[in-house]
């Protein structure tokens, strides 16, 4: 080490130093001949000094150095006006690295965030079944849809979720599914749905492995909020696809104390009851969410949202427990964009930090960036395309008073609509369609094809529909397929599908298909047929037309549609439950 002779710079490491150009100063202000900032240039090109003739703190020589006031001379641009150079860039350098070590302190104090953030994130297997649902084709700009399936978990195995409901007895106990909605939004995210199924409806379960446990479970017929006991999420999220065909590309879960978190970090949001309410126990009745409330628009958070969440008697079922939280949702939604809380950058930290620590989430989006995106997604869709519904049901005939079963056609029409990503409010779609790409082979004469046609409309609910393979057969020859024929026996396919064994047969198999008004993802290769078949499924048990998806024919029929941009919305409270 040594000293500087620069009165006031201290002890400096002699060495290569920094040039100012490397912090983004300019370096032309301090060399000869460049103008220092606070100065003015005289008339002719000499610097001026304080007293501004021409002159310094000395006089300039005949032979053009200055006159030094401590004797001697010097040359303009010499000593002095070297160590002031000096010092100006020895400043420059503390300012620039003072910015540096600023820059990363912060940079260094975000990515500890970013991964205090991440570590709070709990992950789990996306699925935990096989399935052959594939992805909705994208649409014309390439464009795919998303589909995330939304879980409430009533698990009591924590203290906090022990204190928000349920008993002692509940502790240690595998949880239920008990709110299940499937969030999709458009390709070109420009409309977006929630539909929900009420926990007691009855659904075939298919094979699950839980992941953590490796536990198999086999296939089964059971309540659809049985699924998170056979397997976890993975499982409620296959379920839903054998049930809908539609491709589900994530799951997120929450507790109790997670819906209470979310609330406060969200702010809460406005509901509405037509009557004043308290949802508590009655005589034969035990239970209930403890929700109190008179009439008329109340802003709700914490526990009282999770109160009106949880609330079944007072809204008389569970269609009416979920048409309350799809309000609830919408009002959440609007806060949210009229408070830019998509933009906030103070209010995002808040809620990512609330977030990390409720939710569960499937692997592939188990990071605070990929779950950002994610939350981005409903930005730019408008509050009146955004359509809330609940399954279409009917009372299952086993037990009338408790389960329901997906009502036949109508659920049907509202899985193939998501499949198929067309707008559920019954509205014009927001994005074109791509078309489908011709088959490499082109398809044979009609009257040389010869098509097996199945008859697979029976269920496990359902009778197959008597000697429909012969009728669709039918409806071929009236075609000019006249090579089309009838298996006699029958089976059970929930979809109707068009299978083709190898590559030289699928331009055949698309041209059954465009006959019959059968969507081309119906069309698909399949090793466990020997020619071009036809499997009509449970989806076209009658009529002489395949009930294609519509959005000219309004919102599916027996259910409710509750809309994003409705502030009016109020529930009706059953009168039991008034006072």
């Amino acid at each position: 080490m040594g000293q500087s002779k620069v009165r006031g710079e201290g002890t400096r490491q002699r060495g290569p130093q920094p040039e100012p150009g490397d912090f983004g100063w300019d370096e032309s202000l301090y060399e000869e001949g460049g103008r220092v900032p606070g100065s003015r240039r005289a008339p002719g090109g000499a610097r001026t000094g304080a007293d501004g003739d021409g002159h310094g703190d000395g006089e300039d020589t005949a032979d053009g150095t200055a006159a030094d006031p401590r004797g001697g001379s010097h040359r303009r641009g010499g000593a002095p006006r070297r160590r002031a150079k000096r010092g100006k860039r020895r400043i420059g350098r503390l300012i620039a690295l003072s910015l540096a070590v600023l820059i990363l302190g912060t940079a260094g104090a975000g990515y500890l965030y970013y991964e205090h953030l991440n570590s709070n994130i709990r992950k789990g297997e996306r699925s935990a079944a096989d399935s052959d649902v594939r992805k909705t084709a994208p649409n014309a700009a390439g464009q795919t849809p998303l589909n995330v399936l939304l879980i409430g978990s009533d698990s009591r195995n924590t203290a906090a979720n022990l204190k928000l409901g349920g008993s002692k007895k509940s502790v240690g106990a595998k949880p239920l599914a008990d709110v299940q909605m499937l969030l999709h939004v458009s390709a070109d995210r420009k409309n977006a749905s929630v539909v929900s199924i009420p926990r007691d409806t009855k659904v075939d379960i298919p094979k699950c492995t839980d992941p953590k446990t490796e536990e198999n479970f086999p296939a089964t017929r059971d309540l659809i909020n049985a699924t998170l006991q056979r397997g976890g999420a993975g499982c409620t999220l296959a379920t839903w696809q054998e049930l809908t065909g539609v491709y589900i590309d994530h799951w997120m879960m929450v507790d109790f104390a997670g819906v209470v978190s979310m609330a406060d970090a969200i702010g809460g949001a406005d509901v509405c009851v037509r009557q004043n309410v308290y949802d508590g126990p009655k005589p034969g009745v035990p239970g209930g969410s403890g929700l109190r409330l008179k009439a008329g628009t109340w802003p709700i958070q914490g526990e009282q949202a999770l109160q009106w969440l949880r609330t079944r008697h007072a809204f008389e079922s569970d269609f009416g427990r979920s048409k309350a939280q799809h309000m609830y949702m919408n009002s959440v939604i609007r806060k949210l964009k009229d408070q830019n809380a998509f933009t906030d950058t103070g209010q995002l930290m808040d809620l990512a930090e609330t977030a990390t620590k409720s939710l569960q989430v499937s692997q592939e989006i188990g990071t605070v960036k990929k779950l950002f995106d994610l939350s981005m997604t409903l930005k730019d869709v408008p509050t009146s395309r955004i359509a809330m519904l609940t399954m279409p049901r009917i009372p299952d005939p086993d037990n009338p008073n408790a389960h329901v079963l997906p009502a036949p056609g109508e659920a049907e029409r509202l899985w193939e609509m998501l499949r198929e990503d067309l707008p559920v409010d019954g509205k014009e779609p927001t994005s074109e369609a791509k078309k489908p790409a011709a088959p490499k082979d082109p398809a044979a004469d009609p009257a040389d094809l010869g098509i097996m046609v199945r008859n697979g409309t029976g269920s496990t609910t359902q009778q197959p529909t008597q000697r429909r393979a012969a009728t669709v057969a039918g409806l071929l020859a009236e075609k000019g397929f006249t090579g089309a024929k009838a298996d006699a026996t029958p089976e059970s396919q929930k979809r109707t599908q068009l299978l083709f064994p190898s590559a030289d047969l699928e331009g055949d198999a698309h041209a059954v298909a465009k006959a019959l008004g059968v969507p081309t993802s119906a069309v698909k290769k399949s090793a466990d047929v020997s020619g071009v078949t036809l499997v009509v499924g449970a989806d076209w048990r009658t009529g002489n037309t395949f009930p294609k998806a519509d959005p000219a024919s309004g919102p599916p029929k027996n259910t409710e549609t509750v809309m994003g941009d409705n502030k009016g919305e109020c529930m009706d409270i059953y009168w039991p439950y008034r006072f």
